[in-house]
C-alpha cells in the first residue's frame, strides 16, 4: 500500500471523529459537504499520479544501453534509422568571388607531438565548405575525371545504395546552404542545377540513362574527396566507394577494397597500432548518424600541383614515396597543403562518408599570418622520427625551417606579442 493512500485514509478517520464530536453542532451539514470534497480530492490525486507513473514506465525503453543495442546486432547490419538531417541554413552572405578559404592551420606548439585521431563534433550547417576557390576545383575534378575515370572515382556493387544515398543528400544539403550556387530540380526529378556552371545533374538520368558512377557524380558538385566505407559481415569497415581527385599523396586504386587498418598500416600511418586502431574502430562501430565529427590534419608539399605531387614521382609509377622526392633547394615552391575532413553515417544505408576537403597554399603565404611560422616551426621540431618519415621531413626541413624561424623573428621584431595568441589564433586556425 503506498504512503499517499495510508495518509489518506488516516485523514478520513480523523474527519470521522470530527463529525461525532460535531454531532449537535448547527452546521454539521456543511461540514460533511467540506469533508466530501476533500477526500474526493485526495482519491482523485493519488489516482492520477499512478497513472503517471505507469505512463512512465511504459514510454522507457526496455533497453536505454546504446552499446548493449550495438553490440547485439548482426555486422553488417546497421539497424535501420529514421533520422533526418536538420535543413541546412544559407551561408551567410557565401559569394563565389569574394568567401575565401577558411584558414586552417591545424598544428601546435611542441615540445611534444601526440599522435590522436583529433576528432571534434560537426554542426550539420558546416558539413561542406565551398569557397571562392570553386571554379578552380571544378574544372581541375572535370580534367582528373575525364583523364583518369576508374583509377579515380569508383563505386563496389555493396556500396552502391550507400553512393546514391549521398548523391541524394548533396541534392537536398546543397541548394539549403548554398542557394546562390545550388537550385533544386524542378519537377518530377530529384537533384539540382548548377547556377554558375549551367550543369544539371538529375540523379536518375545521371545513373539510369547515362550510367555514371554515383561517386563520380557527387565528386562534380563539391570541392572535396569522398570515400565510402561498408561494414561487412566481418564486422570490418571496407573502402567500397570513392571519388579520389585531389589526394596529393596516395591512389585509390591502392585502397580500394582495404579493410579500415591496412588502409592505415599499408600506408605507414605514425604509431597507428599503438595509438589509434582500437579508438577507431570502435569509433566506427559506435558512429551514429546524427552525430557527425570533424578532424583535420597537414602536409608540407614541395612542389605546386594540388592534384598529384610530382615531386613524388609520376602517378602511375609504383614504389611511390618520400624517398623519390628530391632535396628542397628554395621556399618559393613549398606548399602547405590542409585537409578537413568530415565523417558522418548514412542513415538509410549505414555507411560512413568521408568528405575530404583539401587547401592548399604557398607557405610564403600563411607564413604573412601573425603567429603562424613560430607556432608551424615548434610543430616541425616536436615530431618523432616517424612522423617525420611520415611527413617527408628530410626532404625540406632545413629550408623551410629556416625561412619559418626568419619570419618569426620578424614579427617579433614588428611588435609581435606572443602573449595574445591565444585570443587570436584558436585551433584549428
Amino acid at each position: 500500500m503506498s504512503v499517499q493512500l495510508v495518509q489518506c485514509q488516516t485523514q478520513v478517520k480523523r474527519l470521522q471523529e470530527t463529525w461525532k464530536s460535531m454531532a449537535l453542532a448547527p452546521n454539521l451539514i456543511s461540514y460533511v459537504g467540506i469533508t466530501i470534497v476533500a477526500i474526493v480530492w485526495l482519491v482523485s490525486t493519488l489516482i492520477n499520479r499512478r497513472r503517471t507513473q505507469r505512463r512512465q514506465q511504459k514510454t522507457r525503453p526496455n533497453t536505454p544501453n546504446l552499446e548493449k543495442r550495438l553490440t547485439e546486432r548482426q555486422p553488417g547490419v546497421w539497424p535501420p534509422s529514421s533520422f533526418q538531417r536538420p535543413m541546412a541554413n544559407p551561408y551567410p552572405s557565401w559569394s563565389l568571388k569574394n568567401t575565401n578559404p577558411l584558414p586552417y592551420r591545424p598544428f601546435r606548439y611542441g615540445p611534444k607531438y601526440n599522435v590522436t585521431m583529433g576528432l571534434r563534433t560537426m554542426h550539420w550547417d558546416d558539413w561542406i565548405e565551398l569557397d571562392n576557390e570553386y571554379l578552380q576545383y571544378h574544372s581541375l575534378k572535370a580534367a582528373r575525371i575525364a583523364e583518369r575515370g576508374q583509377k579515380c572515382c569508383k563505386t563496389a556493387p555493396e556500396a552502391w545504395d550507400a553512393a546514391v544515398e549521398l548523391l541524394e543528400e548533396f541534392c537536398k544539403y546543397l541548394p539549403e546552404r548554398y542557394p546562390t550556387l545550388f537550385q533544386r530540380l524542378k519537377g518530377r526529378g530529384v537533384g539540382v542545377v548548377n547556377l554558375v556552371t549551367g550543369e544539371t545533374i538529375d540523379i536518375k538520368t545521371c545513373l539510369d540513362i547515362h550510367k555514371e558512377d554515383p561517386m563520380q557524380v557527387c565528386a562534380r558538385l563539391v570541392q572535396d574527396d569522398l570515400a565510402i566505407m561498408i561494414e561487412r559481415p566481418d564486422g570490418q569497415y571496407y573502402l567500397l566507394a570513392g571519388a579520389i581527385l585531389l589526394a596529393g599523396f596516395w591512389r585509390l586504386e591502392d585502397k580500394f577494397g582495404m579493410p579500415l587498418s591496412e588502409i592505415h598500416t599499408s600506408g605507414d600511418v605514425p604509431q597507428y597500432k599503438e595509438k589509434l586502431e582500437k579508438g577507431m574502430l570502435n569509433m566506427f562501430k559506435r558512429l551514429q548518424p546524427e552525430k557527425p565529427v570533424l578532424r583535420n590534419n597537414y602536409f608540407i608539399q614541395v612542389d605546386d600541383n594540388l592534384a598529384w605531387s610530382e615531386s613524388l614521382g609520376g602517378e602511375d609509377d609504383e614504389g611511390i614515396n618520400w624517398a623519390s622526392a628530391g632535396m628542397v633547394e628554395g621556399i618559393e615552391n613549398v606548399h602547405f597543403r590542409s585537409e578537413r575532413q568530415s565523417l558522418r553515417r548514412l542513415p538509410r544505408s549505414g555507411g560512413i562518408v568521408f568528405t575530404i576537403r583539401t587547401y592548399f597554399h604557398r607557405i610564403t603565404d600563411i607564413c604573412q599570418e601573425p603567429y603562424v611560422p613560430g607556432r608551424l616551426a615548434s610543430a616541425m621540431r616536436s615530431w618523432g622520427d616517424d612522423v617525420s618519415h611520415y611527413k617527408g621531413k628530410a626532404q625540406y626541413a632545413d629550408v623551410v625551417l629556416r625561412y619559418l624561424d626568419a619570419m618569426h623573428q620578424k614579427q617579433i621584431e614588428d611588435g609581435l606579442d606572443l602573449e595574445k595568441e591565444d585570443g587570436v589564433r584558436a585551433y584549428p586556425y
